[in-house]
């Protein structure tokens, strides 16, 4: 009742933005409707994009998806193969009450493999250890055919520690036909993942693939809400590339690679030596960011990467921050940082290689950060140099619309949404938009969020990099003028 009431609230505040409009207000002046003009050029293009990936979402999820797994479900019961199942996973700075269900998850998960399982946890802190180990011996499943190896190792960071373990691995003699499972130390895994993910292997030209994921967050606030609706967007956008094989991003939480693969050694330089040659930032080292790099190995090589719609993992969150503003500021900066520092990148391959679609969405993530900034520009510029009616009919239609977007989300993912995702959707489509164009002009900053690896430095910052870092700004605020400019003399204001 509580939520139907929050949702029919949700509509009055339209009818009431609405009846602010004086009628005729917004064909009578010119420069609104210049403005309308190109806002709704802007917004057919984007609701298009919008509309085409719903359409293969839905392709993939009813018709594809099932016709590729059963076809791969069969043609691995066919060939009797075995398959060793690796699980790799790196807990550094995880709480006690994350790390037992989380590898309470995954060791009955590694017990279940069919053809055995070898875990490889990589660990900073001797406790983590001995707590891992203790989780191994007292667990009330049979693991006889479950072998652990705990690799404890200096803190040099994620990527180090992922090479380390490869390396182990690699020293096990694994297969084409074996599997690496990637798992975050507070990521809980579905206890099916190797007989779900295995047979996809079938497929030579698979190289990894991924899943649907899950949060868990225990207190009911914004923070939790944010990343409900993200996580749903994501099934959305991961259905939709998953028609062609090829996902935009293998999640560091949790996915699964071909094990002759992984342990590649251009494999594992790739993780523990990318870098990008950036023209003014000079020699840009990745820190964060290892899943992009390991996607991106894979996608210059030609490998394909799938998606598992049907198979979620659940990631046990916590709020970085105090504040939600604050918290989904950190988490963006990293996010997207690392998307901008590899899709530049991507762009260079040949579209024949990686796929046409592909492609156009890797571009698309170049764009849509700037065009999703011109109607809050328009909208404040017409405010302020001719009248403030143009906010509220702006308002009214960014409400109308978003929630028709969380509808469709919810339908696609089959559960209903709280009255804040509209809210939520569209100040992460903002919020976005303002930190991607913000990291796009210093891909040298990169932070984790529990660790302290990062390449700013907050005493005794060398001048070069004081110079580096005005010169960003300049950059950044170039830009953005520039962008103002052409949307005042699209609009003729």
């Amino acid at each position: 009742m509580h939520n139907l009431l929050s949702h029919g609230a949700y509509f009055a505040i339209i009818a009431l933005l609405t009846s602010l409009i004086p009628s005729g207000f917004l064909g009578d002046v010119n420069y609104a409707t210049n403005t309308i003009l190109i806002l709704g050029v802007l917004g057919t293009w984007r609701y298009s994009w919008a509309g085409i990936n719903f359409t293969r979402a839905i392709i993939f999820r009813r018709l594809v998806y099932p016709r590729r797994k059963a076809r791969a479900h069969a043609r691995f019961k066919a060939s009797g193969a075995p398959c060793h199942a690796y699980f790799l996973v790196t807990s550094y700075m995880v709480e006690p009450e994350t790390t037992v269900p989380v590898y309470h998850s995954i060791f009955e998960a590694a017990a279940k493999a069919r053809d055995g399982a070898t875990v490889v946890v990589s660990v900073v802190d001797g406790a983590d250890g001995r707590l891992i180990q203790e989780i191994y011996d007292r667990i009330n499943v049979d693991m006889s055919g479950v072998k652990l190896i705990i690799d404890r190792i200096t803190a040099n960071g994620k990527r180090d520690a992922l090479v380390q373990s490869l390396n182990i691995i690699s020293r096990q003699s694994p297969t084409a036909r074996d599997i690496v499972i990637f798992i975050d130390g507070d990521t809980c895994v579905p206890l099916d993942i190797v007989a779900e993910s295995a047979p996809m292997f079938t497929n030579k030209n698979l190289g990894a693939l991924t899943t649907d994921e899950g949060v868990i967050i225990e207190k009911k606030n914004l923070f939790r809400d944010w990343f409900i609706l993200r996580f749903n967007q994501r099934q959305v956008m991961m259905c939709s590339t998953g028609l062609s094989n090829r996902v935009l991003t293998l999640t560091g939480r949790m996915s699964v690679f071909r094990a002759d693969l992984a342990t590649d050694p251009s494999f594992c330089d790739g993780i523990n030596n990318d870098y990008l040659d950036h023209w003014r930032l000079g020699r840009v080292n990745f820190l964060t960011g290892d899943d992009k790099s390991t996607w991106y190995w894979l996608l210059k090589n030609g490998y394909e990467m799938g998606y598992l719609p049907d198979v979620r993992s659940f990631s046990m969150e916590t709020q970085p921050r105090p504040g939600f503003f604050d918290s989904s500021k950190v988490l963006m900066v990293r996010w997207f940082g690392n998307m901008m520092r590899t899709n530049g990148r991507a762009l260079r391959l040949s579209p024949n290689l990686i796929g046409r679609f592909t492609w156009w969405s890797i571009f698309d993530q170049r764009v849509s950060m700037w065009t999703t900034l011109v109607g809050p520009i328009s909208v404040a510029v017409a405010s302020i140099t001719h009248t403030p009616l143009v906010i509220p009919a702006y308002i009214a239609w960014v409400m109308l619309t978003r929630y028709v977007f969380c509808v469709v989300i919810s339908l696609f993912r089959g559960t209903w949404f709280p009255i804040s995702h509209p809210f939520i959707l569209y100040f992460g489509q903002i919020a976005g938009a303002v930190v991607k164009t913000f990291v796009f002009f210093r891909l040298d900053r990169q932070k984790w969020t529990r660790q302290g690896s990062s390449t700013t430095k907050t005493v005794k910052v060398p001048f070069a990099e004081q110079l580096k870092a005005l010169e960003s700004t300049v950059h950044h605020g170039l830009a953005l003028a520039g962008l103002t400019l052409a949307v005042l003399f699209l609009t003729q204001i």
